[in-house]
């Protein structure tokens, strides 16, 4: 009987010593992974410093969350070169993120449309941000189209060349529609190629053709879809915070590294995932018209409120 006791004894306590085994073992790898994710990403971040990225302000932003539980973020593309320009909005968008369902959707906003600009008076919508940053563009996307906001993000194209020559080093495949030359000294031929950085920002940025601002959009969204299919298959997640260093020092915003690894993460490692678009104002909402001799679209915004209302509830 004594020795039984004496054998559970010795059981129980090698059962113990593989527990502390198992439990160092973790610690050592956890310590390890934090030590590579941090290494990883300081030298992406080091990377795009030694190229003179951008040091940011942090701007005002009263962000709130979405009623529904989606991540919703004002993404905003900017051609400021130098810490001292002011911003431009070549781009502005809604990107939302669902956490509960794992969809991704991306709204386009025209900015040309003429709506009311709290506390300005009427005005183009891009103007809301040259007046009061990205806070008035908050508050005027939410009195026209009642979508609340909770962080921003502001990409330099600088940044936006960089992020594509890391992940894709082979460059992004893309169906060029038809022969075009950009202002960036960009020429880029008709057919199904692989774009490097600069030549797919002169892809989505061109807007010289028959319907203007409406392509240009078209070519973003086409864009997204094609950099959200293509990433999972040359990418993967250990890659991710070097990814993530190399973007940060080009965008000004609201998040925290931490949220924008997380989403860049289930990203990344879905592989069916799929991004839905709409472009804001829907067609037949809208109409063109002049306001002091400038070109400016004219939106029925209930028609619009409800259209995105369905979108971002689906």
């Amino acid at each position: 009987m004594e020795r039984t006791d004496y054998q559970k004894k010795r059981k129980k306590r090698r059962k113990l010593r593989k527990g502390r085994v198992f439990l160092v073992f973790l610690l050592m790898v956890l310590i390890v992974g934090a030590a590579y994710i941090y290494f990883q990403y300081k030298q992406g971040v080091k990377q795009s410093e030694e190229k003179g990225a951008i040091n940011k302000v942090k701007y005002e932003f009263n962000g709130k969350e979405d009623a529904t539980g989606g991540t919703n973020v004002l993404l905003l593309g900017s051609d400021a070169r130098k810490e001292d320009d002011k911003f431009r909005t070549d781009t502005i968008m809604i990107a939302q993120y669902h956490p509960d369902t794992g969809t991704y959707k991306i709204i386009s906003l025209m900015r040309d449309m003429y709506v009311d600009i709290p506390g300005n008076g009427q005005g183009r919508i891009n103007s809301a941000f040259t007046i009061g940053g990205p806070e008035l563009l908050r508050q005027t996307i939410k009195e026209n189209f009642d979508i609340d906001l909770q962080y921003y993000a502001i990409v330099n194209f600088e940044g936006f060349e960089a992020l594509i020559d890391e992940a894709f080093p082979d460059g992004v495949e893309m169906d060029v529609e038809k022969k075009m030359s950009t202002n960036i000294g960009v020429t880029l031929e008709p057919g199904l190629q692989h774009l490097n950085g600069k030549q797919l920002l002169g892809y989505v940025r061109f807007r010289h053709d028959a319907i203007s601002d409406f392509g240009r959009v078209e070519r973003q969204q086409k864009t997204l879809k094609a950099l959200a299919s293509q990433i999972s298959s040359v990418q993967t997640v250990t890659k991710l915070p070097k990814l993530a260093g190399v973007m940060i020092p080009y965008i000004n915003t609201s998040m925290d590294t931490g949220d924008i690894i997380y989403i860049g993460k289930e990203l990344i490692t879905n592989k069916d995932v799929e991004i839905e678009s709409m472009r804001v104002p829907v067609d037949g909402s809208y109409q063109d018209m002049r306001v002091n001799g400038a070109a400016v679209l004219s939106v029925d915004l209930e028609q619009n409120k409800q259209e995105i209302a369905e979108f971002l509830a689906n």
